[in-house]
Order: structure tokens, then sequence, then C-alpha cells
């Protein structure tokens, strides 16, 4: 483990102060730490590596991976440090275990997910070709990983075996589960659309039509939000009937995306202005933006509340 203490002191503060957003910025190799109540940026924690995932952790820790550097980040908000684990080829969308603690992160270009636990990386599974998004069901027992360049999800039990295949639509990207671990959303950025797939059945059940290159989905007041990344909007789903009930357009090229934990607010990183913005859902409005650092991506669970 190579360690950097970045950041300490007054920042540290902020993990206690209400919600947080930490965004990975891959233009200028950051962290931002947003203060979501008081809509700006409280502080920058250098990252190497170009990050782009991103997950926070039940313990309050905020995992981050550098791409380009091969290397598996963390962030302590309660001591300011932040620490990089060597893992090598490139690691992109990564989640957390909510129940044992464990960290998954694909490796874009090995077709692996790297197991970290403890600050070790134990292991390795195979995934499909070009593995992207990462989620985990909440009860620990199953991960899936989003295989975008062999247009299907795998999923694995919690000891590494993958017990199923399925074939979504054409290069799968993002992928998020429902709080009751039955749902997995794959937004499929070669194919327009997300699939929906029954995680105990192993089989797509609907296909939603989206915007331009839809990157990830979060879920929150019975809706599905959807990034469009070439459409410069969100489209909006309903989780029952599937129906698509609106397209909001944010800033440029959104990527990231994360629902508030009491699903009042959308928060969307846009990459190529640099902000994020905020989305009423229930209004279906943009509120307002906050600026961040600069190509903002926050690939995964990014907020802290």
């Amino acid at each position: 483990m190579v360690l950097a203490a970045i950041l300490a002191g007054p920042v540290a503060t902020l993990a206690g102060a209400g919600p947080l957003a930490y965004v990975t910025n891959q233009s200028d190799d950051s962290l931002s730490i947003v203060d979501l109540d008081a809509g700006r940026e409280r502080a920058r924690v250098p990252v190497p590596g170009k990050p782009a995932g991103v997950a926070v952790a039940p313990d309050g820790r905020v995992w981050v991976t550098s791409p380009e550097a091969g290397r598996l980040g963390v962030y302590d908000p309660a001591s300011g440090h932040f620490d990089q684990i060597e893992l090598g080829g490139g690691p992109l969308g990564l989640a957390v275990n909510p129940v044992s603690g464990a960290v998954y992160a694909a490796d874009w270009h090995g077709d692996r997910l790297s197991v970290v636990v403890d600050g070790r990386h134990l292991a390795d599974w195979p995934t499909g070709d070009s593995p992207s998004g990462v989620a985990v069901t909440p009860d620990g027992h199953q991960i899936l990983t989003a295989d975008r360049d062999s247009h299907q999800l795998s999923l694995f039990d919690a000891d590494g075996t993958r017990r199923a295949v399925v074939a979504v639509g054409e290069r799968p990207f993002g992928v998020t589960i429902d709080a009751r671990g039955r749902l997995a959303y794959a937004a499929n950025v070669g194919s327009d659309d997300v699939s929906v797939v029954d995680i105990a059945a192993a089989r797509v059940v609907a296909t939603i039509p989206t915007g331009l290159r839809p990157y990830e989905v979060a879920l929150a007041a019975g809706r599905g939000f959807v990034t469009n990344s070439y459409g410069d909007s969100v489209t909006v789903f309903d989780l029952d009937s599937h129906e698509v009930l609106a397209e909001i357009a944010v800033g440029e090229y959104p990527e990231g995306i994360d629902a508030s934990a009491d699903g009042r607010r959308i928060y969307v990183a846009n990459w190529m202005t640099d902000t994020l913005s905020i989305i009423d859902t229930d209004s279906l409005q943009v509120l307002g933006e906050i600026a961040v650092g600069a190509g903002p991506r926050a690939f995964g669970s990014f907020l802290s509340e």
C-alpha cells in the first residue's frame, strides 16, 4: 500500500457536517468534497491516475479507482488521509459489500473483478470483456458486473462463483440494483436503452428506451433516472410500468448519477461542464448546479448522508 496523507484537520470535520458528495474529477486528478446543504465544494483531495469510479462505504470511507495508474484509493474523512492500493490493469467501476465490507473493482483492461478485503488485494474473479459497472445486493450475497464488450451482466455469489451470465443490450456500462435486491438495471450505451434484469431468475424482464449513450441509473421515488452522456439529459421512467415519463436537460456529457437517502434529490455529474446538477424527484425540475473539479465522472455511489 502506498500511503499519502493528503488532507487533515478542518477537512475531517466535514464528515459529520451533513450530506456530502464525493466527486471524482478525472481531468484534474482530484476528489471534490461537496457540502450539499451549502451547495458548494468545501475541499479537494489530490488523486493521481485519472480517478473515475467511486463508492462510499457504510463506514464512511470513500473508495475511488484510478484507471490510468492501476490503483484503488481510499479516503478517510475522519483522518483526512488518502491511501492507494496497487491492483494493476485499469480499475474502473467499484462497489462495497454492505455486509462484509469487501471492495470490488472492475478491471476494464484485465477482464476481471478484483476483490479487496481489509486493504489487501485478495482475489480476482474472471468476468466478460471490459467490465465497467459493479453493484452488490443489499444482503451482500451477490455481486454483479456490467461486461461492456460482452454485452452481458455477470452474476457472482459472494464466494466468487459466477452463477449466471445474462445477455442484455449493447455495451452495458453502469449497473444498479434496487433496494430489495431483486432487480438490476443495466445502462446500455450501445443500444440506447436500459435492461431490467430479474436477479434470481437471471433473465431480462423489460427493456426501456433512453436518450443517446445511457451511462448509469439511479433509483428514487418510484422512478429510474438515467444519464444520457451524448444527450446532455436524464431520462426518467416509472419503475412499475417502465413507461418513460420525462427527459430532463442537464449539463454537458452527464455520467455519474446518485440519489439522496430520502429520495427527494438526484445529483448528476456533468463531465464537460464541471458541475453537479440537482434534480427534484417530485417536480422533475433542475434546481441548480454546484461547481466541482475538472472532468467530474463520479461513476458509482458518491453520496454520503
